[in-house]
């Protein structure tokens, strides 16, 4: 990496805080608890927030704004993700022989297929800014709604078009990915929850900056 690409990988520039744009999302921030497929906090994640850049953001008011005259609000589990918040999950598939969380999120794979089959990279769209990972919550019931499997659950069973699932859980899936769809994002077919928008800003940027509403600030 050159010092030019360094530095832009650290601008934080073009990042926003997503709640502060969209007032309306619920956000439960995996990656900075320890309840993810590893079992500790990621690295680069410094506090509990979602990041992303303005366009992203835009975009998914856009989709809020549609959901909640539904009866839903969007609830984020994930958005940028720095790159080497990414390195950990590498590095743990590799060297770690930690699967203490296997049980819970990968019972059927082995921590090797978990790359294979594309459910992590060594290179993540999170790192670029512009992808997000989020289900719907029923205002009424205050519940997410039923998707028929949970986040980050590496499985078939997580695919969107996955049809072992109820027909209420299909459309379920199906509700939030034309609503993402529609206000600008492409769906990624291992992952129900997962969103790339399409005319995503820094398509060959991968950035390093942390999960730190205060760094976007300074």
């Amino acid at each position: 990496m050159t010092d030019l690409e360094k530095k832009a990988a650290m601008d934080p520039s073009g990042f926003v805080v997503l709640a502060e744009h969209v007032p309306s999302i619920v956000q439960e921030i995996r990656y900075y608890s320890t309840y993810n497929f590893i079992g500790d906090r990621i690295d680069c994640y410094e506090e509990p927030a979602a990041l992303c850049t303005q366009e992203a953001a835009r975009a998914l008011k856009a989709a809020a704004n549609e959901l909640n005259v539904l009866g839903y609000r969007i609830k984020v589990f994930d958005a940028y993700r720095p790159a080497g918040a990414v390195r950990h999950f590498v590095l743990w598939g590799i060297e770690d022989t930690d699967i203490r969380m296997k049980p819970y999120f990968y019972p059927d794979l082995n921590k090797t297929e978990l790359f294979e089959k594309g459910y992590i990279a060594s290179k993540s769209s999170h790192s670029r800014g512009s992808t997000v990972d989020v289900t719907l919550l029923d205002m009424k019931t205050g519940k997410e709604v039923d998707m028929g499997g949970p986040f980050d659950f590496f499985s078939e069973l997580s695919h969107p078009d996955y049809r072992g699932v109820t027909d209420e859980q299909y459309e379920n899936r199906m509700l939030l990915q034309n609503v993402m769809v529609r206000s600008g994002f492409v769906p990624y077919d291992c992952e129900w929850w997962h969103f790339t928008l399409k005319d995503e800003p820094y398509p060959d940027t991968y950035f390093e900056f942390p999960v730190s509403a205060d760094y976007l600030r300074k």
